[in-house]
């Protein structure tokens, strides 16, 4: 603990955002996988992936059905510690076009809460819910822009100076005293940034992964999610999978 810091002081300062910058923005990256714009108040939040449990069960494979609650749960929480007056997300937040069927009342509810709890609540249009359900409130765009910022799912080729994108699903992995550890991450170079994927089953792409060649023209840094907050780490230092 630093000299003069309460307990209470140095659990704030490690749960604390970090601060990044995007074409000239600053931005908070949550410890949930949230970004927050700061001069707007504005959360961003990309592929929540909602009822994809019961999507996979539909299927046959049993996962345990609570994803949905757990995704609600950590962005409820995101708004309120963040004091979100605007919340976007960024595409893909329902699995698939049949997540509004299957969704738990109790569920529904409380996402037509939270999106009755801000002053504008705006989905994105995703290649999983290219229409979102109307009956959860909020309006729909394909992208919009915010400052210096453009906000869209898919991440287009680049360069793309300020946008932010989701989609990929970033993850990253280091080495770290003799062992690996693979976490969900934000990508940037400075220019632009993709989130992680919100969602409680999705998945994530090595940011090392040739795929982000056409995303990025080297390698992005990473900002990865750790237990108890978001750790910078430099390109050089990622290793493949």
């Amino acid at each position: 603990m630093i000299a003069g810091m309460s307990a209470s002081s140095a659990r704030a300062s490690l749960s604390a955002p970090a601060r990044l910058t995007v074409n000239g923005a600053v931005l908070l990256a949550d410890i949930s996988g949230a970004a927050f714009d700061v001069s707007t108040e504005t959360l961003l939040v990309a592929d929540l992936h909602l009822e994809k449990g019961s999507a996979y069960a539909a299927r046959g494979q049993m996962l345990p059905p609570y994803d949905t609650r757990s995704t609600l749960n950590r962005l409820a929480d995101a708004m309120a510690r963040l004091g979100a007056r605007r919340v976007v997300a960024l595409g893909d937040s329902f699995h698939d076009l049949g997540a509004d069927g299957r969704i738990h009342d109790d569920d529904a509810r409380q996402l037509a809460t939270l999106v009755n709890s801000v002053e504008d609540w705006l989905w994105i249009e995703g290649n999983h819910d290219p229409e979102p359900p109307a009956r959860f409130g909020g309006r729909t765009a394909p992208q919009i822009e915010l400052g210096p910022l453009t906000l869209r799912h898919e991440p287009g080729p680049y360069p793309a100076e300020g946008e932010i994108a989701g989609h990929l699903h970033p993850c990253a992995r280091v080495a770290v005293r003799g062992r690996t550890l693979r976490k969900r991450c934000f990508a940037t170079d400075g220019r632009r940034l993709v989130l992680p994927a919100f969602g409680a089953y999705a998945g994530g792409l090595n940011v090392c992964d040739p795929a982000w060649a056409a995303v990025f023209e080297q390698r992005p840094n990473a900002w990865m999610l750790g237990d108890a907050r978001v750790f910078p780490v430099r390109a050089a230092k990622l290793r493949p999978d």
